[in-house]
């Protein structure tokens, strides 16, 4: 039988989408002070508007200390306000709404309770925290990791209550659950730390938390690397293991495999343009501006960019799991849709193809465009924690 068109009616989980394709978790930069805007409202209601069949709301913390920087959505009193009016946005455009869930860990320029250094799975430099007086991450001790837990179960649980469709839990980009899978970042010699399964045990238990907050009604997506992209990180093998035993484990109803360590290899995932000027500019502080102009083209590897380039190894992922999967990674037009859905992959999962055109989806379906105008020269990226992410194009 022939694969059903993206364009088709699809179900995740407990839900029944209009169509295949799923607007990934891209940071908005529209969160001063950690607290949704209306700018997010809109952002999301636009996406909702051009036809796109779930829109995921990125990189929410499950607690302030959780955060990278301290403009990063949080789930305050003013973010839930917020936050309602975002999912009902999105429902009146009968489109459905997602909320990704996710934890800094190592990876952050913001002080814990009592001014505690950031945490993770093992004492590590913190080079992002330089500039904030945090060159050093902790390692997780036993009630660190519960809260953890804890705190993801109960933000899915608020993400519930707002109103969201589905929750995504972030295990991938370097982030905590992906430093606690990840050899070269988790170094412990305790049931935390080893071997994969050791290493799987944090993540399975907030998808196990996650799962049991947000009951049979709300979809559960889990975003994984396939790779961290650098010797003696994440590989292949290690990825088809944690798929394997999310799917065994019944936490989650598809997986966004994507790759790349925020901290090492942050182009990895984007591929294509390097704008080192426009990163340097968009610091917060002179000293991450200056660096970010001396040493960033030393220390940010760019990546030539190419149509679908994460499906060479998720298809490792697609013939190890039944389980749905969504294609990440330059899909860029119709060519790639179709090609994804061949290969078996339920949903194609798109940035920056839908930042540049909100109405790609529509347009599309319609027959007026085959693919993005996005020329992946990520100025988008660049630019984002100014006055939050647009494309570029536009001026």
């Amino acid at each position: 039988m022939a694969p059903v068109d993206v364009f088709e009616p699809a179900t995740l989980g407990p839900l029944r989408l209009r169509n295949r394709v799923i607007k990934a978790a891209t940071y908005e930069g529209m969160s001063p002070g950690g607290h949704a805007s209306p700018a997010l409202v809109a952002f999301h209601r636009r996406l909702a508007a051009g036809k796109v069949g779930l829109t995921t709301v990125a990189y929410c913390a499950v607690s302030r200390e959780g955060r990278t920087f301290d403009n990063q959505l949080v789930l305050s009193a003013e973010s839930r306000r917020v936050l309602g009016k975002l999912t009902k946005a999105v429902h009146d455009e009968d489109g459905k709404a997602s909320l990704q869930l996710g934890h800094a860990g190592t990876f952050s320029k913001v002080r814990g309770t009592g001014g505690r250094a950031p945490c993770g799975p093992s004492f590590a430099l913190n080079a992002y925290g330089v500039s904030a007086g945090l060159p050093f991450a902790r390692a997780m001790d036993a009630k660190d990791i519960a809260d953890v837990v804890r705190a993801f179960g109960e933000a899915a649980a608020t993400a519930v209550e707002l109103g969201f469709d589905a929750v995504e839990v972030h295990l991938g980009h370097g982030y905590l659950l992906s430093q606690f899978l990840s050899p070269a970042t988790n170094r412990r010699t305790d049931e935390w730390g080893g071997s994969i399964a050791n290493r799987m045990r944090l993540p399975l238990a907030v998808l196990e938390a996650v799962r049991k907050s947000v009951g049979s009604n709300v979809a559960v997506i889990a975003k994984t690397n396939l790779s961290d992209g650098f010797e003696g990180g994440l590989d292949i093998d290690d990825a088809v293991t944690i798929a394997q035993t999310i799917e065994k484990s019944g936490t989650a109803d598809a997986i966004v495999p994507s790759g790349g360590f925020t901290s090492r290899t942050p182009f990895y995932l984007l591929r294509g343009g390097l704008p080192l000027r426009k990163m340097a500019d968009a610091q917060p502080d002179r000293l991450s501006r200056v660096a970010m102009r001396v040493l960033g083209g030393a220390i940010i590897d760019r990546y030539d960019f190419e149509p679908s380039f994460f499906l060479p190894l998720a298809r490792h992922l697609r013939s190890a799991v039944k389980l749905p999967l969504g294609l990440l990674g330059g899909v860029v037009s119709k060519d790639d849709f179709a090609s994804a859905r061949a290969e078996g992959f339920d949903f194609v999962v798109l940035g920056r193809a839908l930042i540049a055109d909100p109405d790609l989806v529509e347009r599309m379906q319609r027959g007026e465009i085959s693919r993005t105008r996005c020329n992946a020269c990520n100025e988008c990226v660049a630019e984002m924690d100014i006055a939050g992410v647009r494309c570029t194009l536009d001026r």
